[in-house]
């Protein structure tokens, strides 16, 4: 089944055109990773897929929804679709475990009994159960993060969006944060990721896509792309990296907390 659908997505800041014509169709349970350089469009592309940014023109259907229509439901749509951003957004005059709780409480109408269970589930997932009754303010930021993405699975959504999810993280922090990212794709859930955690996106994602200049260069498996590359751009962006082309890095020895890919 294809969950997402995207034809002739394009999408323009004055004169700057951002997305030319993106033409990619993610099926149920697919983990889409997105690499490039910046400001290739990566996040443009992955925020116009729950309309934080709206499109010049294309079409883009979600679950079977025509999101593009201009008589969408926005707040239903979005109660579908989690998203994690470079930054945490916590509310820092509610506990962790409040946090999480708010949005099932007021969009799903969950009991408060029902709702605090969910939380403390999602916060044993993310080995934050004891920091529940904290404030935010007093978490180190791959904590934050962690929060973040519990209180996004907290909608019980469809599909998962990361926007650099580990991009604002000291680097000894981004390895935890990965970490519960992995546990949550291996659930099975339809996830897109933007990264330039290049072993990461190896290791995790069932399909690679390269933007460039606002256009998919590259589009296919981790180890097609980065093994195969096509083109001459994603070669010199590959050659960049340092991993190892032969072994999946989850075969690879286990490297320091936080390496960074770049």
């Amino acid at each position: 089944m294809t969950m997402i659908s995207v034809k002739n997505l394009k999408k323009t800041f004055g004169t700057n055109r951002v997305l030319r014509d993106i033409d990619v169709e993610i099926e149920e349970g697919e983990i889409v990773v997105v690499v490039g350089s910046s400001g290739s469009g990566k996040s443009t592309f992955l925020r116009c897929l729950n309309l934080l940014e709206e499109p010049t023109s294309g079409e883009i259907i979600v679950d079977g929804v025509k999101i593009t229509d201009p008589h969408v439901n926005l707040n239903a749509l979005r109660q579908n679709i989690g998203m994690v951003f470079q930054q945490f957004n916590l509310f820092p005059n509610l506990s962790v475990i409040e946090n999480i709780k708010l949005a099932p409480k007021k969009l799903r109408k969950f009991s408060d009994q029902k709702a605090t269970k969910l939380a403390r589930s999602l916060l044993d997932d993310v080995g934050l159960l004891d920091k529940a009754d904290a404030s935010p303010n007093s978490l180190s930021g791959g904590q934050k993060q962690r929060v973040a993405i519990a209180r996004a699975l907290a909608m019980e959504p469809k599909i998962m969006l990361f926007d650099e999810p580990t991009s604002a993280l000291d680097p000894e922090m981004i390895g935890e944060v990965l970490d519960v990212i992995r546990k949550v794709a291996k659930k099975g859930m339809t996830m897109v990721i933007v990264t330039h955690e290049m072993k990461f996106a190896r290791e995790v994602g069932t399909r690679m896509i390269f933007l460039d200049k606002g256009e998919i260069i590259e589009n296919g498996t981790p180890e097609q792309v980065m093994d195969h590359p096509k083109t001459e751009r994603a070669k010199r962006f590959l050659h960049t990296f340092e991993f190892d082309r032969h072994r999946r890095p989850a075969e690879t020895p286990t490297e320091p907390t936080g390496t960074s890919a770049e």
